[in-house]
């Protein structure tokens, strides 16, 4: 039997999820269904491009609701209670510098379905992240991405 996949989250990232799916399930699932409706009453759904685009975007909906509801079953609270200050870990923020000279950049390792980059999270899944969870801070690590080899030195962990 496979094992379930579990998703690491953090408890605001698991409530961002919650307020998502009561939005689709609520108002966005109820707009595209009027939506159809009233691409219908134009006649011939054979070439009736907005009841296409309706149907498309209920499509998108009814499947993004699903993938929440799966992440939401099968979530996994990140607790970093037993984890040392210094430890980095899935729910800290981490601020390291690439050698020799680089500024200094600073992320949140969170779980795949937080991740936003632009907004400084990192998925636990990514190969920067994956390189420096379980690593302290003041330590220089060599993390492996497509790119080629990177040399950090860990500057903060909160």
């Amino acid at each position: 039997m496979a094992e379930e996949k579990t998703y690491p989250m953090t408890i605001e990232g698991k409530k961002k999820l919650e307020d998502e799916l009561e939005t689709l399930k609520t108002s966005t699932r109820a707009e595209v269904i009027k939506r159809i409706k009233i691409a219908r009453s134009f006649g011939d759904l054979s070439e009736n491009s907005e009841y296409e685009s309706a149907k498309n975007e209920q499509s998108f909906v009814e499947g993004r609701i699903k993938t929440i509801e799966q992440m939401l079953n099968h979530a996994e609270i990140i607790d970093n209670d037993n984890i040392a200050a210094d430890e980095i870990a899935v729910g800290k923020t981490i601020t390291f510098k690439e050698l020799p000279d680089e500024d200094p950049e600073t992320y949140t390792i969170v779980g795949a379905a937080e991740a936003d980059p632009f907004a400084g999270k990192i998925s636990n899944e990514s190969p920067i992240a994956k390189g420096l969870v379980g690593h302290h801070l003041g330590e220089e690590v060599t993390i492996e991405t497509p790119g080629g080899d990177m040399q950090v030195k860990i500057l903060d962990v909160k």
